[in-house]
Order: C-alpha cells, then structure tokens, then sequence
C-alpha cells in the first residue's frame, strides 16, 4: 500500500468513458452517429442555425437521460479524492451531463458545457435549462428575444476555461486521465503539456488511448473497476507515503 501526500497537486480529467458506465450514450460507440444523428446535423452552430427544433429536440432528449443517470463508483471516488487532498485537487471533464457536480465533485471545470444550462448568443446570459424549455417551442431569450441555445461548446467552437486549464496543467505532479480516447483535441493534447512541465501521468481506459505514449502508468479496464482502488490505496492514511 502507497499513499498519496495530501500536498501533492493532482489533476484530473475525464472523458465519455466515465459518463458511459453510468449509461450515457456517446457518438463514438455507435460509428459516428450520436443517437442515431449526425453529429454534423445536431452538434454545430451551422446545424443550429439550419434547423434549430432539430437541435432541441435532441437536447432535450440528452437533457432527460442525463437526469435520469446517476453517478457511478468512479464518479464518487473522485469525490473521495477530492475531499482527501482539498485545494490541491483540480478537476477537467470533456463531459456535459453533470454527473460529477452531482455526486460531489466542487473543483471542477466543464470545458464542453453543460447540459443543465442555455445560452443566449447575444446577450451572453446563461439561463438553467428547466426554466425556459418546453417541448412546444425553441426556448427565447427573456431578454432580447434571441433563440437561447444549449450551453454546449459544439464542434467547431472554443472550449471553455483554456487559460485556466493550461494554469492547472503547468502546475501539476500528478495527471489523472479516465476515460478518454485520447482523439479529441484540444483535450487530447493536455497530457503532452503536463508531461512537458514535469507531471506523472497515469491513465484509465477500455482500451489504449492514442496518446499512449505519453502515459507513465496505464490501467486498462472500466473506471468503475480501476479507480476506487487506486483512490484506495492513495488515501490510505496507514499507509506509507510515496512518489505517486
């Protein structure tokens, strides 16, 4: 048994993989289509601007499974990590279905949105998701009566809280990755970053991930397996401490 110091600055991010064992569907697992849609057709501000009834209905349907998920065992050791290491843990998910707020997580940054909340592309107001939306019409901004769209970063777009992410990533020891295919950028390329500025890396996925060559510890198999051990093992407060 080797324990994590409790001032050791450890950085995590997840991916689709995480979400997917509590049952949320995503694009990659059914050949390109997301729900039986193109991504092209539901995930892009052009798509958004074609037909935006297409692009709710579809979030509303994302929108509903994700409430009706819930947070699995992986989810929670993070939140076990977190309360172990305080300050000293940080958080990045590629995810927008909420599942780590939910199950405790507070250090968290959702680069690609969330689901749980709109967005009015003029006005910049962020409204939650349950006051606007309805199943009869495409949700418009109190405000300036603009068409409120999900606050969702589609492809194409800036993902949110780069400055602080890349902050976070030239600071941490220890780099965290669950979860992730290792495709998708500029996620994909954080791990070259934190390795670049010193950090360990370890990862947890079904399967190898492309950027596997820039893993120092790489635990093949479902997070749900994999991570409440190693959380185990870090927080173990009878055991000796060591240079995870």
């Amino acid at each position: 048994m080797v324990r994590l110091p409790r001032d050791k600055n450890v950085l995590v991010l997840t991916g689709a993989g995480i979400s997917a064992e509590s049952g949320i569907k995503t694009f990659r697992d059914s050949g390109g289509l997301w729900e039986d849609h193109r991504v092209e057709d539901v995930a892009t501000p052009k798509a958004f601007e074609r037909n935006p009834r297409l692009v709710w209905d579809f979030y509303r349907q994302r929108y509903l499974q994700s409430i009706e998920a819930q947070p699995n065992s992986a989810h929670y050791s993070l939140v076990e990590l977190e309360q172990y290491l305080g300050d000293n843990f940080h958080m990045i998910t590629q995810n927008i279905d909420g599942l780590h707020t939910r199950a405790g997580s507070k250090n968290v940054l959702e680069m690609h949105g969330r689901l749980r909340y709109t967005l009015c592309a003029k006005c910049r107001v962020q409204y939650p998701f349950t006051d606007v939306c309805s199943e009869e019409h495409i949700p418009v901004c109190p405000v300036c009566g603009t068409n409120l769209r999900p606050d969702i970063v589609w492809f194409g777009e800036v993902p949110y809280f780069l400055v602080e992410i890349e902050k976070l990533l030239k600071r941490c020891e220890l780099f965290l990755i669950v979860g992730t295919s290792g495709v998708v950028y500029p996620a994909a390329g954080f791990v070259m970053t934190a390795k670049y500025f010193g950090a360990k890396t370890i990862a947890i996925n079904l399967e190898q991930p492309d950027n596997r060559s820039l893993i120092d510890d790489f635990h093949m198999g479902r997070s749900g397996d994999v991570l409440p051990k190693l959380v185990q093992e870090w927080t173990n407060t009878n055991a000796l401490s060591s240079n995870v």
